[in-house]
């Protein structure tokens, strides 16, 4: 989902339709403000990726004090920030970058190459997304299950694994029954998959 927050209708109305014409989702935002209280009111991340085109200068919260406020919730890599501005200069757009955003345009832009990068964008929020649900698969594992699970990684039998650890064969079946329960897998092909 394509968010956009611009103070001008005009130029969200025509963003809107110009990720329409690339078949991309989009939700548009008066202002910071407007997209802050839609992210705190219990939002979720879009399945195919999302990313935000957020206009530098708005009055209130400014674009660049919304993507502070992002970066502070460690938002920006699955919410991708591609800043817009009339008013850019080199020394911002510097910025910008150092401080995590994706990509910085002047207005007028190119607007094929303003989608290309939203794609691009998409795509890296999908991968970052698809890592955070496997990290907080793997936060969900005790610390033997772990040491389970690096073995299985190694293609170990459940009769290694037991004598390595020290443990049952069967205490390892039930390990291995959780794992692949918590990673939400069926075999160890697809958990070596998972975590390539």
């Amino acid at each position: 989902m394509l968010h956009i927050v611009d103070d001008e209708e005009v130029l969200r109305d025509a963003l809107l339709w110009l990720a329409k014409s690339r078949n991309i989702a989009a939700k548009t935002y008066a202002s910071g403000e407007a997209f802050l209280t839609h992210l705190e009111s219990g939002w979720h991340f879009a399945q195919e990726g999302d990313c935000l085109l957020l206009d530098v200068r708005m009055a209130e919260l400014s674009g660049t004090a919304l993507f502070d406020i992002l970066s502070a919730r460690q938002l920006t890599q699955r919410l991708p920030v591609i800043f817009l501005t009339g008013h850019g200069d080199v020394p911002m757009a510097v910025d910008s970058l150092k401080r995590g955003a994706f990509d910085f345009f002047e207005k007028p832009f190119n607007d094929n190459a303003l989608m290309d990068r939203v794609q691009e964008a998409l795509q890296m929020s999908l991968q970052a997304g698809a890592a955070f649900v496997v990290q907080t698969r793997l936060n969900t594992l005790s610390q033997r299950e772990r040491e389970v699970l690096e073995l299985i990684l190694l293609g170990k039998m459940n009769k290694n694994i037991a004598d390595e650890l020290g443990i049952s064969m069967r205490t390892v079946e039930v390990h291995r029954a959780n794992i692949f329960d918590k990673m939400q897998i069926k075999s160890a092909v697809e958990l070596a998959g998972l975590l390539k």
